[in-house]
């Protein structure tokens, strides 16, 4: 291989990487497994190589003031609204994963993995898992 064919492939690399980041950095809202109703508007961020998610609303008013009186640590009682609830997620291909995500309704921390939907790139596909079990939540681009 010469060096243009090696230049053009590190481009290419370089932007399906930026572009798979910037798919899944933003704003989603979450939905409720039980009820399908919108719950809460959540940033993925990029900090340092790793992306963290942060609850940025509440969309129910009579929970927005809710606290995490089931969290653990740093998170006891502290405002549902604002809080980091995907943290250290790093890259894999397409997918992130190696992160947690906390369930604040119940203060229970899972090993994470996101991926943007093969059929939506509105969707992003979130999973939290202990072990072999999981559960996968379909989260929606606002």
């Amino acid at each position: 291989m010469n060096f243009r064919n090696i230049h053009f492939v590190a481009i290419v690399l370089i932007s399906v990487t930026i572009s798979a980041q910037q798919q899944i950095v933003g704003q989603w809202k979450t939905i409720d497994d039980t009820t399908g109703e919108p719950r809460s508007i959540v940033e993925i961020y990029k900090k340092g190589n790793k992306l963290f998610g942060k609850i940025l609303q509440v969309l129910d008013e009579a929970e927005r003031n809710k606290l995490c009186i089931e969290c653990k640590g740093n998170d006891h009682n502290k405002p549902i609204e604002g809080m980091v609830i995907i943290k250290e997620l790093e890259k894999d291909g397409s997918q992130y994963e190696d992160g947690t995500i906390m369930d604040p309704e119940n203060g229970k921390v899972y090993r994470c993995k996101i991926w943007i939907d093969e059929d939506n790139p509105n969707v992003l596909n979130v999973r939290g898992y202990i072990a072999f079990l999981y559960r996968t939540q379909k989260w929606i681009r606002v």
